[in-house]
């Protein structure tokens, strides 16, 4: 983990640099805390996706023409039925509306987009603050 941990058990709150073994320490522990929660192979490898896509975006797209040791933090909290993951960029946000669906034709090669889309299919909810810098997930144990 990082600098700036406050944590509980299954909670915590990290500031993360946009550092690769950083970033796979703080997908591999919520995935840990998923498992040991009794969430599914398939549920985990959903929530590793959409962590990768989230916090990715964050950096190469919130963070573009920041310094590049500025920090996005990370929320997490992981129960037996859900697990809430919020990813937080220090940019200037964006209105995820306004991203083209890259699943529609005239947008099959535009090089963006395709993360949205694949954490908004992973994730049981998806929301967004009003700035655009900050993404919620959240997924939840199917009965």
């Amino acid at each position: 983990m990082s600098q700036g941990e406050h944590s509980t058990p299954a909670s915590a709150t990290i500031e993360l640099v946009n550092d690769r073994d950083a970033i796979d320490a703080v997908e591999d522990r919520i995935v840990e805390l998923a498992e040991h929660a009794g969430f599914s192979k398939s549920a985990r490898f959903a929530l590793r996706l959409a962590l990768e896509e989230a916090i990715i975006n964050a950096f190469k797209h919130g963070h573009s023409g920041l310094p590049p040791d500025t920090t996005i933090t990370v929320d997490y909290e992981v129960g037996p039925s859900r697990i809430f993951v919020a990813v937080e960029d220090q940019g200037p946000g964006f209105v995820p509306d306004a991203v083209p669906d890259p699943t529609l034709d005239e947008n099959l090669e535009l090089p963006s987009g395709r993360g949205l889309v694949l954490i908004r299919a992973y994730m049981t909810s998806v929301t967004y603050n009003e700035r655009g810098n900050r993404v919620e997930l959240v997924l939840e144990r199917k009965a």
